[in-house]
């Protein structure tokens, strides 16, 4: 499957983007010609006062077991993590030092135990050293930028997938929340597909309760994002959706 972001859907009181697309598959994104390149100027913040707030995250409580299931060839050496008495309390702090400036997250176990151990495990490893964020959307209603495929092609993965986390365990319905400027979450190509793909969301967004909030991003990586996206997308994809015209590599992802 290909691991890409859905345009035009609408949802809940509008039509917004949708987010899809963290799996591994033998898909490639479509090839765009497209010359003119978008601003994210062009693309106004969504007004979450029009949606509800995703729901409460868990307080977290006793470790957990994972399920880390074999899912296509890797698109970097990688090993799925340790899967039993995973820690579902305390935080971690993120740190992706890109060519354009250091982007620190707090990733939340209690959140997400099960994302949070593969996100370390893979940072850890050096699955993220070396890869470019792939894509920038920067369209009314969804404003991110996602990175965590090695082959920057959209459709890598490290050859394992997992469930989906908060919000999507707490949520009562599918109805569109907001995701906040300054959410860190998974990208999936459909229910229980979660991989090594995420997105940073720099400003508020909306999407259904279907992507898992696994952190926040701290102030100085935000103004790095607002760096990246001044400069808008390319519109490969479609208006507003494309590769960033900045290039945007993750030298190295540690953690703390």
């Amino acid at each position: 499957m290909t691991m890409r972001i859905r345009t035009g859907a609408a949802i809940a009181l509008g039509s917004v983007l949708v987010l899809a697309g963290c799996s591994n598959g033998d898909d490639t994104e479509g090839d765009a010609t497209a010359a003119d390149t978008t601003s994210t100027a062009d693309a106004p913040a969504a007004d979450l006062g029009n949606f509800p707030a995703l729901p409460t995250p868990p307080e977290g409580g006793d470790p957990v077991t994972c399920e880390y299931d074999a899912q296509g060839e890797p698109a970097a050496p990688a090993q799925p993590p340790a899967a039993t008495d995973v820690p579902a309390t305390g935080t971690t702090v993120l740190t992706l030092a890109t060519d354009a400036g250091a982007i620190d997250a707090t990733l939340d176990r209690a959140w997400a135990p099960c994302t949070v151990q593969s996100i370390v495990s893979l940072a850890d490893q050096g699955f993220y050293d070396g890869t470019p964020c792939h894509r920038l959307t920067a369209a009314s209603g969804l404003s991110v930028l996602q990175c965590g495929d090695p082959s920057g092609r959209g459709n890598g993965g490290p050859g394992y997938q997992f469930a989906d986390e908060y919000p999507a365990t707490a949520a009562e319905s599918s109805e569109a929340v907001g995701y906040p400027r300054g959410t860190l979450a998974m990208a999936n190509a459909g229910p229980g597909t979660n991989g090594s793909q995420f997105f940073l969301v720099y400003e508020d967004s909306v999407l259904p309760p279907a992507y898992t909030v696994f952190g926040t991003i701290s102030e100085t990586g935000l103004e790095v994002l607002d760096e990246i996206a001044a400069e808008g997308t390319d519109n490969r994809n479609g208006p507003g959706d494309g590769a960033p015209n900045r290039s945007v590599t993750i030298d190295s992802a540690t953690t703390s």
